[in-house]
């Protein structure tokens, strides 16, 4: 399915954010996509997951955030990441994606912002590729806090597609959290076929609507 690909500039508490639109026709629901704390859309499990989401006639939109929009390489903390994040959704639910079923989800720093929004976004599940789990040791050589906290706090449907050699760890399943292991690292390209095929499935069963033909 060909999209119609569109760029809006969106205010957010912390200066403009970009969504770019990928309308597919008669949309079956909607996926909203955010980017790892470093990287763009470019990164292959952003691009799988997308064109997996456009085959099946979901609406995307990637998010980019008002840190990267303003040339800024270092990622905001976490309350400016969720506000903005908050403010972009809910203009695209009273924009274009009205009426939409909504998934939220992203890459990495873009994973754990959907989840930590997942109730304040009314979506009705959360796709989180490469979650950053357990982060590095800090310089005086303790351990630093897991982040399964996040996980377990979203209450939807949610979907983690991690490689077995993610060097931030790989999180358990848990109610409602289905865990895909692929091969690979935290960058999710070595086995893209096997990602795609797991998130086509989850979203078919989130958004039932959508498309049954690829």
């Amino acid at each position: 399915m060909r999209a119609m690909t569109t760029t809006l500039e969106l205010d957010t508490p912390h200066g403009p954010a970009t969504a770019h639109l990928h309308a597919a026709d008669a949309p079956a629901g909607a996926l909203v996509l955010g980017h790892g704390a470093g990287g763009g859309f470019g990164a292959p499990d952003l691009v799988a997951a997308t064109t997996v989401a456009l085959s099946l006639g979901i609406f995307v939109a990637h998010v980019e955030q008002p840190y990267r929009v303003a040339g800024r390489r270092s990622a905001a903390p976490a309350h400016q990441l969720d506000a903005a994040w908050i403010a972009v959704v809910q203009q695209l639910l009273g924009g274009p994606l009205r009426g939409l079923a909504l998934v939220t989800g992203g890459r990495s720093s873009g994973a754990r912002v959907a989840c930590r929004t997942a109730a304040a976004t009314g979506a009705a599940g959360v796709l989180c590729l490469a979650f950053p789990l357990q982060p590095p040791a800090r310089k005086s050589g303790a351990a630093s806090p897991s982040r399964l906290g996040e996980l377990d706090a979203v209450a939807v449907a949610m979907l983690v597609v991690q490689g077995e050699g993610d060097q931030f760890g790989m999180p358990p399943p848990g109610p409602g959290r289905e865990v895909v292991r692929v091969r690979g690292n935290h960058s999710l390209r070595s086995d893209t076929p096997a990602l795609s095929a797991a998130v086509a499935q989850w979203l078919r069963r989130v958004l039932p609507a959508s498309r049954v033909d690829v």
